[in-house]
């Protein structure tokens, strides 16, 4: 059986970059539509820069995802996925103006819109929320959690890292993982911090022998 790095370590498919370029095409143009001061032709120097750049995109994104979503995790067939969505996700993270910034950061921003499923990766901040019933049936912990957790640069304060922030703001640190204990009323006891995953992993199974974390985590899943 495949580990989830191996899973997702697939090539890039030609219908998905046509799907995602299409998508944004399309939504391009809306706005265009929708807004006389954008001149999509006057932003690109020429619509054929312009279809160069979605292209572009198109093959970042689909190069992206194939070193980091689990496809095994999708519900949906990958290339309907991304002409129903992309486009419109990709104007969320960036203005159709300016697409020519798009990079490897704002794959990941279109992605946890997307609600893909992301294989947790220490070189990139992913957000990250994982359960796990404690097999220790005399402790006073029902279930065990591992969270993403920033530490506010201003202050100080250490606050979760979830799917509705910024992965990239710099008014806060680098990402670490809290491990909590929950108890029976569901309220959640801080125990200790790790940098890695791997670590708060280690101390959960040398806490709980047997707890059933997953061995790489996956963005979105519980």
């Amino acid at each position: 059986m495949k580990n989830p790095i191996e899973s997702a370590a697939t090539f890039p498919d030609p219908a998905a970059v046509f799907a995602s370029a299409l998508s944004l095409w399309e939504v391009c143009q809306k706005s265009a539509v929708a807004d006389s001061k954008l001149n999509l032709s006057e932003c690109y120097n020429g619509m054929d820069q312009f279809m160069r750049e979605l292209m572009r995109i198109a093959n970042q994104f689909e190069t992206w995802a194939c070193q980091h979503i689990d496809f095994n995790e999708l519900n949906d067939i990958w290339p309907y996925l991304l002409e129903d969505k992309f486009g419109e996700t990709c104007l969320a993270v960036l203005s159709p103006s300016i697409l020519m910034q798009f990079d490897d950061s704002d794959c990941l921003r279109v992605a946890i819109h997307l609600e893909l499923p992301v294989i947790l990766d220490d070189k990139l901040p992913i957000p990250i929320d994982v359960r796990a019933a404690n097999p220790m049936l005399e402790s006073p912990f029902r279930a065990f959690r591992i969270q993403t957790i920033r530490d506010f640069l201003e202050d100080g304060d250490a606050v979760p890292y979830t799917a509705g922030d910024e992965p990239f703001d710099d008014e806060f640190g680098k990402p670490y993982f809290g491990f909590y204990g929950v108890g029976e009323d569901g309220k959640l006891e801080h125990i200790a911090d790790r940098q890695t995953y791997a670590e708060a992993l280690s101390l959960a199974r040398k806490i709980a022998p047997g707890v059933l974390f997953p061995a790489v985590p996956i963005f979105g899943k519980i």
